[in-house]
């Protein structure tokens, strides 16, 4: 009798084999309170030797923000087509927004590689690992909320109805960034050298995703598929939403068509796809 057949007739199974999707899911839902208690240890630790602690989670985007302001602003004037009252939340925005993304990414290459010790030490859904540092990710954009709305009533944004529309652009955004940080996790399992190569990737998208200028406003003298594509982008899509739920003048007429239904596409490809992508590996995830 093989190994095999002696393993059917006991019940045995291979030790870390891939459960089934389904299985998996509930695997993952188990160990919810894991992920939560993770996500907020790891935020926590994330400057815990730094002076100011947890206000870098702010000061960060902002001095970037201040620095794009300067360059781009004041200096390349990429603030055509706006005025003052609107630019100054319309960059905030944009680079809150897109740091929540490439951190989430960021975190996610990092994710396997990174916590090798814990996934050889430990029986759990290797999924916890990235959806974890996105909600970590989350976490940190929520406190960095507080200073854009004060930014965004500074220049003249006032509370209004519209600021209900940041909680399904948050929603769709988390779930997108999360099947992207699952999909970084199974390559950069594989290829750490991914994390080197990354900042400049991320540093590209950002800069072809409008979060210093509107797109629109500065390829109007380039064919207009350009503009459209770039437009289309889930990164520029994000960011449009949140300026246009937060800030007074920045109307519909800066928004692709079907904006909503784009960012929900875009949201449940990536989730579900990086999810499904992330699950076929997870018997490999810490071996070799």
């Amino acid at each position: 009798m093989t190994a095999a057949e002696l393993a059917a007739k006991y019940g045995l199974s291979v030790s870390g084999a891939r459960p089934g999707l389904g299985e998996y899911v509930r695997q993952l839902w188990g160990r919810r309170h894991f992920i939560v208690a993770f996500s907020q240890a790891k935020l926590t630790a994330q400057y815990s030797q730094a002076k100011l602690g947890q206000l870098w989670q702010v000061v960060t985007p902002l001095l970037n923000a201040v620095v794009y302001f300067l360059i781009f602003g004041l200096i390349l004037e990429a603030d055509r087509g706006f005025s003052r009252e609107v630019y100054v939340p319309f960059l905030v925005t944009g680079v809150f927004v897109f740091t929540f993304t490439q951190n989430s990414v960021m975190a996610g290459v990092r994710a396997i590689s990174g916590n090798l010790g814990l996934v050889r030490a430990l029986h759990f859904p290797r999924a916890s690992l990235p959806v974890s540092f996105s909600l970590q990710q989350l976490q940190q954009l929520l406190f960095s909320m507080v200073v854009l709305f004060v930014v965004a009533i500074a220049f003249g944004s006032y509370p209004s109805l519209s600021w209900v529309l940041i909680v399904p652009v948050l929603v769709l955004q988390f779930f997108f960034n999360t099947g992207l940080a699952m999909i970084f996790a199974r390559m950069g399992s594989k290829t750490p050298d991914l994390a080197q190569l990354m900042p400049f990737v991320l540093r590209t998208w950002m800069y072809a995703s409008g979060v210093m200028f509107s797109l629109p406003v500065m390829l109007a003298d380039h064919p207009g598929w350009i503009a459209d594509v770039l437009q289309w982008n889930p990164a520029a899509i994000y960011m449009d939403l949140m300026r246009f739920a937060l800030i007074d003048g920045y109307g519909n007429e800066y928004l692709p068509p079907h904006v909503w239904a784009v960012a929900g596409g875009w949201a449940a490809l990536i989730a579900v796809g990086g999810f499904v992508y992330f699950w076929k590996a997870e018997e490999r995830y810490g071996r070799g």
